[in-house]
């Protein structure tokens, strides 16, 4: 599906690809690529065929290449609409950067790109009107701040796992740290190389970005250098939780091993006491010996758990 948004002499227009060849600042949007679709867009913008390549396989790594005529820009951001994060969505965007024209391909609709086609709904002449790389800016920015609530929904849940691991109510909190940690370890994997592409589109002299527009994405780098801060807490507040937990569990351990001591201790002179009196000759069974092995077998016990009572083990 393509989407072409423009503006010329002041008169905003939203179309399909009829509006290809009209003139003015256009951002072409291409949802679900096909190879005949970037074929078309290709040989009307001049796009290289290395980059159609990478935008037919979503699945690449982020970065920046500068083509002839255009910039190929490769994005990434993850999106999660359950705090529980049972599913982490992966975003990839693809951007074509010329001229006058920009063109974005990604396989399905998401907050960001949404954000944006509302913000040229308000107001085409302080979005397209500032240049297809402000666009771009545009959605570099909504991108990279899908970080924030994800990164929001990680420290809830290592809060509340915490919580639950002190109040004993924790369900199989071994696999639920590592399942957290594997994803921001994947988030991290994700997300750093993006520095770089940021970094540099915040340089100065980088065609087909200008001047006033570094400055915006100087902000872009900025935010996704705290978002890439807040995953490196998160990863620490992962191994807190782990080491709550194998507290906890040696803690129980010990008190389990601390009773089952105690009661070792407990019966050990009672064996004693049954094996003594219980040997075979003729004075154990007169009563007076009887009645000592009853005593010893109330009194030895109880005056054991009273000796651990006062010492605080038992």
């Amino acid at each position: 599906m393509m989407r072409i948004r423009g503006l010329h002499e002041g008169q905003a227009f939203d179309g399909g690809e009829e509006f290809l060849d009209r003139p003015g600042a256009r951002w072409i949007d291409v949802q679900q690529p096909d190879e005949a679709t970037l074929g078309r867009l290709a040989e009307r913008f001049g796009l290289h065929r290395l980059a159609i390549e990478d935008c037919l396989h979503l699945d690449q790594r982020p970065k920046l290449e500068e083509f002839p005529g255009h910039l190929f820009i490769v994005l990434q951001a993850f999106s999660c609409t359950d705090k529980s994060l049972a599913d982490v969505t992966l975003h990839e965007l693809h951007f074509f950067l010329g001229p006058d024209w920009l063109i974005t391909v990604h396989e399905r609709s998401h907050r960001a790109i949404d954000q944006v086609h509302k913000r040229l709904d308000a107001d085409p002449s302080q979005t397209l009107g500032r240049g297809v790389d402000f666009v771009a800016y545009l959605l570099a920015d909504a991108q990279v701040d899908l970080g924030f609530p994800l990164m929001d929904h990680f420290t809830e849940a290592l809060d509340e796992l915490e919580d639950s691991i002190f109040q004993q109510q924790a369900h199989k909190p071994m696999e639920r740290i590592f399942a957290l940690k594997r994803q921001l370890v994947l988030v991290r994997k994700v997300l750093s190389p993006q520095r770089e592409v940021l970094t540099t589109l915040a340089r100065r002299g980088l065609p087909g970005v200008s001047e006033r527009t570094t400055l915006y994405f100087r902000d872009v780098c900025d935010h996704l250098v705290r978002i890439l801060e807040q995953v490196d807490t998160n990863r620490e507040l992962v191994a807190n939780v782990r080491e709550a937990w194998l507290s906890v569990v040696a803690n129980r351990t010990n008190d389990i091993t601390r009773q089952l001591t105690v009661l070792a201790s407990i019966f050990l002179p009672l064996s004693f006491i049954a094996g003594f009196f219980g040997q075979n000759f003729d004075a154990l069974s007169r009563p007076p010996f009887f009645v000592v092995m009853l005593a010893s077998m109330v009194l030895v016990p109880a005056g054991m758990v009273a000796w651990f009572q006062r010492k605080g083990w038992f």
